[in-house]
């Protein structure tokens, strides 16, 4: 719903005990006015931080990009030292294989369905949709052009409580299973007196651990991002504290590349 992109600029975080090294990845976020510039400057002031570890950063840098790429180094770092495999170190059972979604892009509905038409063969499919009028056409030509695929929907909080009451019901009946971030972050509260025909995820609404306990009565799903939590130590506490307390989870990610994507693998094995 913010757009579509055709290349995307990540930072590499390299951490080293002078035998070994680790590396992680973070994507600055431009919701959240994240820029390649401000990501380096946070890992630059903490740079000469004594003895860094996972632990430490969590104290030092907020949730976010920077954050993101130095605590997946340090994982990287800790498995290479260790001999262990990352999953082995969180105790994390790794399944063999996961689920996937296929995005398709915001863009009207003849030119989505065109794209859902593409990829037809593929079990799930999530829908980016704009808050206007043409959502609905969008999803019903998406139904029509890959009647097999489950869908999902993701309004990057666009919509208006007026939008949802009037869309979400015929969303049902198309069988639309999850519908991520309607509202903005700021205005989620209106879930609460809200009817859920769909399950509702939350993406922007929850960083962290500490987000959860507002979202409990708005949210049936947390979408967990590492760009979000701030990297993969959050992430593990997050996601164990949002099934403690009822939520399913979806595992999201940013535009990124294997190195990014390699610690949300962990996490894929929990997600539902």
């Amino acid at each position: 719903s913010r757009g579509t992109r055709t290349e995307a600029r990540v930072v590499v975080a390299t951490v080293t005990d002078g035998e070994y090294t680790g590396r992680g990845e973070g994507v600055p976020i431009r919701r959240y006015n994240q820029t390649p510039a401000s990501v380096l400057a946070e890992i630059e002031s903490i740079k000469s931080a004594p003895n860094l570890n996972r632990a430490q950063l969590q104290k030092l840098l907020p949730p976010g990009a920077a954050r993101n790429a130095v605590d997946c180094a340090l994982w990287d770092l800790k498995a290479k030292t260790s001999g262990k495999r990352a999953w082995e170190l969180a105790n994390i059972s790794i399944a063999s294989e996961v689920e996937t979604t296929f995005t398709i892009s915001l863009d009207t509905p003849e030119a989505m369905a065109a794209a859902a038409r593409a990829v037809a063969n593929l079990p799930l499919l999530k829908l980016k949709l704009g808050g206007d009028q043409s959502d609905l056409a969008r999803v019903e030509s998406v139904r029509a052009a890959a009647p097999k695929a489950r869908l999902l929907v993701d309004a990057n909080e666009s919509w208006t409580p007026d939008h949802y009451r009037k869309f979400a019901p015929s969303l049902a009946e198309l069988g639309v299973e999850l519908i991520e971030q309607p509202f903005p972050a700021d205005a989620d509260d209106i879930l609460e007196r809200l009817d859920h025909p769909i399950p509702v995820c939350a993406d922007e609404s929850c960083h962290s651990a500490a987000d959860l306990t507002g979202l409990k009565n708005r949210y049936e799903v947390i979408n967990v991002k590492l760009d979000k939590t701030g990297g993969l130590t959050e992430a593990l506490l997050l996601a164990d504290c949002a099934r403690q307390a009822g939520f399913k989870l979806l595992i999201g990610c940013m535009v990124c590349t294997s190195l990014g994507i390699a610690p949300v693998r962990l996490l894929a094995s929990t997600a539902d």
